[in-house]
């Protein structure tokens, strides 16, 4: 029977890979027929890729599919597009929901990359591309940064802890008051790392200056949205790029007995969330437009921090369009839409 698709499952831990191997026929039945485990490793991804040479017709291209796993998967996936391999990494919430659809009682790293194998034989995927080397570097940057600011934050915890005691150690104190200083000066050299990576890259400096013509988005908040979605490389959407930072609404509904509350999923990049909390807080205090947003909302339901995610949610995607656009953010034209409105009233 003729074969229309071959895909290898991996499912990436720190030391080893495992894999499984899997094929559609013509006639639409997926088969998973083969599976390995191969260390996660150079010596390994050699030996992977000879198994799965012989294992697979040479007629028809193979898809690599795996799940974006923190840093483990980043070394295979590079290896893979080096010696021009097509290559798919999905978000682990698509898996895990796709996992839940199947029958298998017993979860184990075969069954997962099992089930990413068949994934990826139903699914129709995007190639990974590799990432932009100056957004992967203001990746690394941004997080680095970040790091150091919770750090920080931990540090200053310990410090008011310390000067509130009855007999507080000097020792201790100066101690954590020179830790402190070190994060500063190390944040700061980010941030001047930051900003040189920015102004040697055009594109970089023109998008971000784009984002930046937003109230209360800052060059640091715009480096961390270009860098964490690779410049907006694989979104096609607005409701993509709001699936990806998890600020999707999520909502549990079933007849008129089960009716849970509307929430933000949190499945998603946690470091987008995280960057647009202080831009929206922002907004809301010096633009009309979020402001009556916010204040629309908040009359709904009476819940401000609820009202506080829409308002990230919707400067998320007013980022995006920004971006697909080229323009930049004119209030002069929100204001002149809101007196329409109310002439037409």
């Amino acid at each position: 029977m003729k074969i229309l698709k071959q895909v290898l499952g991996i499912d990436v831990a720190q030391k080893e890979l495992v894999v499984s191997l899997g094929r559609m026929h013509e006639d639409l039945t997926a088969e998973i027929y083969a599976g390995k485990v191969f260390a996660n490793t150079e010596k390994g991804f050699s030996a992977l890729l000879e198994w799965v040479e012989r294992s697979t017709d040479s007629n028809l291209p193979v898809r690599f599919v795996m799940e974006a796993t923190g840093v483990y998967h980043e070394s295979f996936a590079y290896f893979l597009d080096e010696r021009l391999r097509q290559v798919s990494i999905v978000l682990p919430n698509k898996i895990n929901h796709y996992f839940k659809t199947l029958d298998v009682k017993t979860v184990t790293d075969y069954t997962a990359a099992e089930a990413i194998a068949r994934f990826g034989l139903e699914r129709k995927l995007t190639v990974w591309k590799r990432p932009n080397a100056v957004f992967k570097n203001l990746k690394q940057l941004t997080r680095e940064r970040d790091q150091i600011v919770d750090a920080r934050t931990v540090t200053k915890n310990q410090l008011h802890a310390e000067s509130c005691e009855a007999e507080p150690s000097k020792n201790t104190i100066k101690r954590l008051n020179a830790l402190i200083a070190f994060l500063d000066k190390q944040e700061k050299e980010i941030m001047q790392e930051i900003t040189a990576v920015v102004k040697k890259d055009q594109r970089a400096s023109d998008t971000i200056k784009l984002l930046t013509s937003i109230p209360g988005v800052g060059v640091l908040t715009a480096a961390i949205v270009l860098a964490e979605t690779n410049g907006f490389e694989l979104i096609r959407n607005k409701r993509q790029l709001t699936s990806y930072a998890g600020l999707d609404v999520r909502e549990k509904q079933s007849g008129t007995s089960i009716k849970g509350k509307p929430r933000i999923s949190k499945r998603g990049n946690r470091y987008l969330r995280k960057a647009m909390h202080l831009p929206a807080l922002s907004a809301i205090q010096c633009n009309e437009r979020f402001k009556t947003v916010f204040a629309r909302l908040v009359s709904r339901h009476g819940i401000k921090m609820k009202a506080a995610v829409a308002v990230q949610r919707k400067m998320l995607e007013l980022m995006y369009i920004l971006y697909k656009t080229n323009t930049s953010f004119d209030a002069e034209f929100t204001r002149e839409i809101k007196k329409e409105k109310q002439l037409l009233q």
